[in-house]
């Protein structure tokens, strides 16, 4: 596959900020998903973000496992530095690079199949340790690279695009992050970047675990059962020398609507979610009352978005481990190996 680089000449009166930097510098390559992804929405509000921030894109590491969702990193940021790791393991990798050096802003991108699946114990030690990172979930409730099945966050009752009904209870991650610690805990809309950008912008300059939840339909899959146009008809009724998938370009979904209301939205299969956009009166540093809050609207069929919960106080792992101020990939052979005396000396305070 060929991956297309963006043309380097910018306009010269394209805005910059502080550093010099355009928002085009940081871009990456050309997206090669679905035309209408809620994944590249959820690029273009990162690329917003750290513009915003004025961060140097080379103080940036951005971490990611395997799905649709890991491959956007390729798509965002292409001058920092990048990791795309085994399926599920990216929260252990970002964990041993931040220990490493934990002066780098920690960006991890992940998915409902990569971390609520054969990443969830994963994801769930990075959050309760207070890895200093914003942990991002694109969720769209489905394997987009293998079919469509249904994924650990599928809600059970939700239909597949054959009409199969989920009978498995779906795994709610912002609980899972309320549960476990996390001191920043946020769920927003891929189509809603006037909430989604200034979450991610609060998540980077959060000190511990940050995590988002960010709902991001799949269009690849908005074919139904029973539709003489759709691709599995087709195949049943034609007599084919190959299986060609045609991608049809949909338009990208966005919404705008005030705080303390529900909105629905229709996506590109018909199908309608619920929306409920947090008061301005919500109070987030009650961890209880979040997760309690969470639950109900839940039970009314709702998707809670904005900023659940945060602790302006939290600490990171670094603190709990009492690390030394200067990041450890600076340090000499010496300081990190300080000898046989000194590793005596701390077996015998463990005997």
């Amino acid at each position: 596959m060929t991956y297309l680089l963006k043309p380097q000449l910018h306009h010269p009166q394209l805005a910059a900020n502080s550093l010099g930097f355009t928002r085009r510098d940081y871009e990456g390559s050309v997206s090669t998903l679905c035309a209408g992804c809620g994944h590249d929405s959820v690029s273009a509000a990162i690329i917003q973000a750290v513009f915003e921030l004025e961060l140097p894109p080379h103080r940036i590491a951005k971490l990611s496992g395997i799905g649709c969702s890991s491959k956007t990193p390729d798509y965002f940021l292409g001058n920092s530095h990048g990791f795309n790791t085994v399926h599920g393991r990216m929260p252990s990798v970002l964990t041993g690079a931040n220990l490493a050096n934990k002066d780098l802003v920690y960006l991890g991108v992940s998915g409902d199949g990569d971390s609520a699946s054969i990443g969830f114990g994963q994801f769930a030690h990075s959050i309760r340790r207070g890895v200093n990172m914003t942990y991002i979930v694109e969720n769209n409730g489905v394997y987009g690279l293998t079919k469509g099945q249904f994924s650990a966050t599928s809600d059970r009752g939700s239909k597949s695009k054959k009409g199969v009904v989920n009978h498995d209870e779906g795994i709610d991650l912002v609980s899972m992050a309320l549960q476990l610690g996390a001191t920043f805990v946020a769920r927003s809309f891929s189509g809603d970047k006037a909430q989604l950008t200034p979450l991610i912008k609060a998540a980077l300059q959060h000190k511990g675990a940050a995590f988002i939840d960010c709902i991001s339909p799949c269009i690849q899959f908005n074919n139904h059962n029973g539709s003489t146009k759709s691709f599995d008809y087709v195949r049943e009724h034609n007599e084919a020398v190959n299986t060609i998938d045609l991608m049809v370009e949909r338009d990208p979904i966005h919404i705008d609507y005030e705080p303390g209301s529900t909105k629905t939205v229709t996506q590109h299969d018909g199908s309608v979610i619920s929306l409920h956009k947090l008061a301005k009166h919500y109070d987030p540093s009650d961890r209880v009352a979040a997760m309690s809050f969470l639950q109900a609207r839940r039970a009314l069929g709702e998707i809670v978005t904005g900023l659940l919960f945060v602790d302006p106080a939290a600490e990171d792992l670094h603190a709990s481990l009492g690390t030394v101020d200067t990041p450890l990939n600076e340090l000499s052979g010496a300081q990190l190996t300080p000898g046989a005396a000194a590793l005596n000396a701390l077996n015998a305070t463990l005997r």
